[in-house]
């Protein structure tokens, strides 16, 4: 996708609701993913992570103030300001740098982490922007994947019933009749994902292990999981059926992929 320099409705529409999101708002949510995260590389002041798609640049803002090394990259320049001002407000530079994955030189054998939390279902040439993570990625680096699953029956992009099923052109129309044209400069979703497709592809790019959403939540290492939940991770490992009839129509995507 495009570089956006201009200000778009869609942008203003996203800082009208995410705002008023203070740090405060997000601290647990960032202990939640640095924790996970470091369950499969360590996560020290030695690390250095990258996020694709930053928004209001909570992330790399929290990875500053807890002594992590996080750059960003956004494609919208009102993001990329946003992000910068909520750094300054509390003391922080953070290093966020306007560009997209599919022609931003993110360099090789780079980064320990890449995070790409709910992006890539904008990523037009979305092929290109992993191939672009996987060579930017060190050794055994990881990437933590999450975004749009086309079967799931409510969609985070888009508030209408069975969104992700509608074929391309019918969402663009939707979009573009109820949000405008510019909506499709920034903010359509032009992927609707599946697991069985993405799956393909991370192995076909050279990631030596691929968990997908249910591999992730029986590796989560609860200290003391309740008897129901392991219970039902039990029936989803062990009956693949069941495993892709929740993966199909679980609400969103999700993988690690460790190089």
């Amino acid at each position: 996708m495009r570089v956006v320099t201009a200000e778009v409705s869609d942008v203003a529409r996203y800082l009208q609701t995410m705002g008023t999101v203070t740090l405060e708002d997000k601290a647990d949510e960032f202990r939640s993913i640095m924790t996970y995260l470091s369950r499969y590389r360590r996560i020290d002041g030695m690390a250095r992570l990258l996020e694709v798609g930053t928004g209001i640049g909570w992330f790399p803002v929290l990875c500053e103030k807890n002594g992590i090394l996080c750059k960003g990259i956004e494609i919208s320049r009102q993001l990329v300001d946003y992000g910068k001002e909520v750094g300054r407000r509390h003391g922080i530079d953070p290093d966020i740098e306007l560009g997209n994955i599919e022609e931003t030189d993110i360099g090789e054998n780079r980064y320990d982490v890449v995070v790409a939390l709910s992006v890539f279902e904008h990523v037009e040439d979305w092929r290109k922007g992993i191939g672009r993570i996987f060579r930017a990625l060190k050794p055994d680096g990881v990437f933590y994947f999450t975004s749009t699953n086309k079967f799931s029956l409510v969609s985070g992009e888009y508030n209408f019933p069975l969104y992700g099923w509608l074929p391309d052109r019918w969402r663009y129309a939707l979009r573009t009749r109820r949000q405008g044209e510019d909506i499709m400069n920034l903010g359509i979703d032009f992927n609707q994902f599946r697991f069985p497709q993405l799956r393909r592809f991370f192995r076909k790019t050279g990631f030596r292990v691929i968990h997908d959403a249910v591999d992730m939540l029986a590796t989560d290492g609860l200290a003391h999981p309740a008897p129901w939940k392991k219970l039902v991770l039990a029936v989803l490992k062990g009956v693949p059926p069941l495993k892709q009839l929740y993966l199909t129509f679980r609400t969103t995507t999700g993988f690690i992929c460790i190089k």
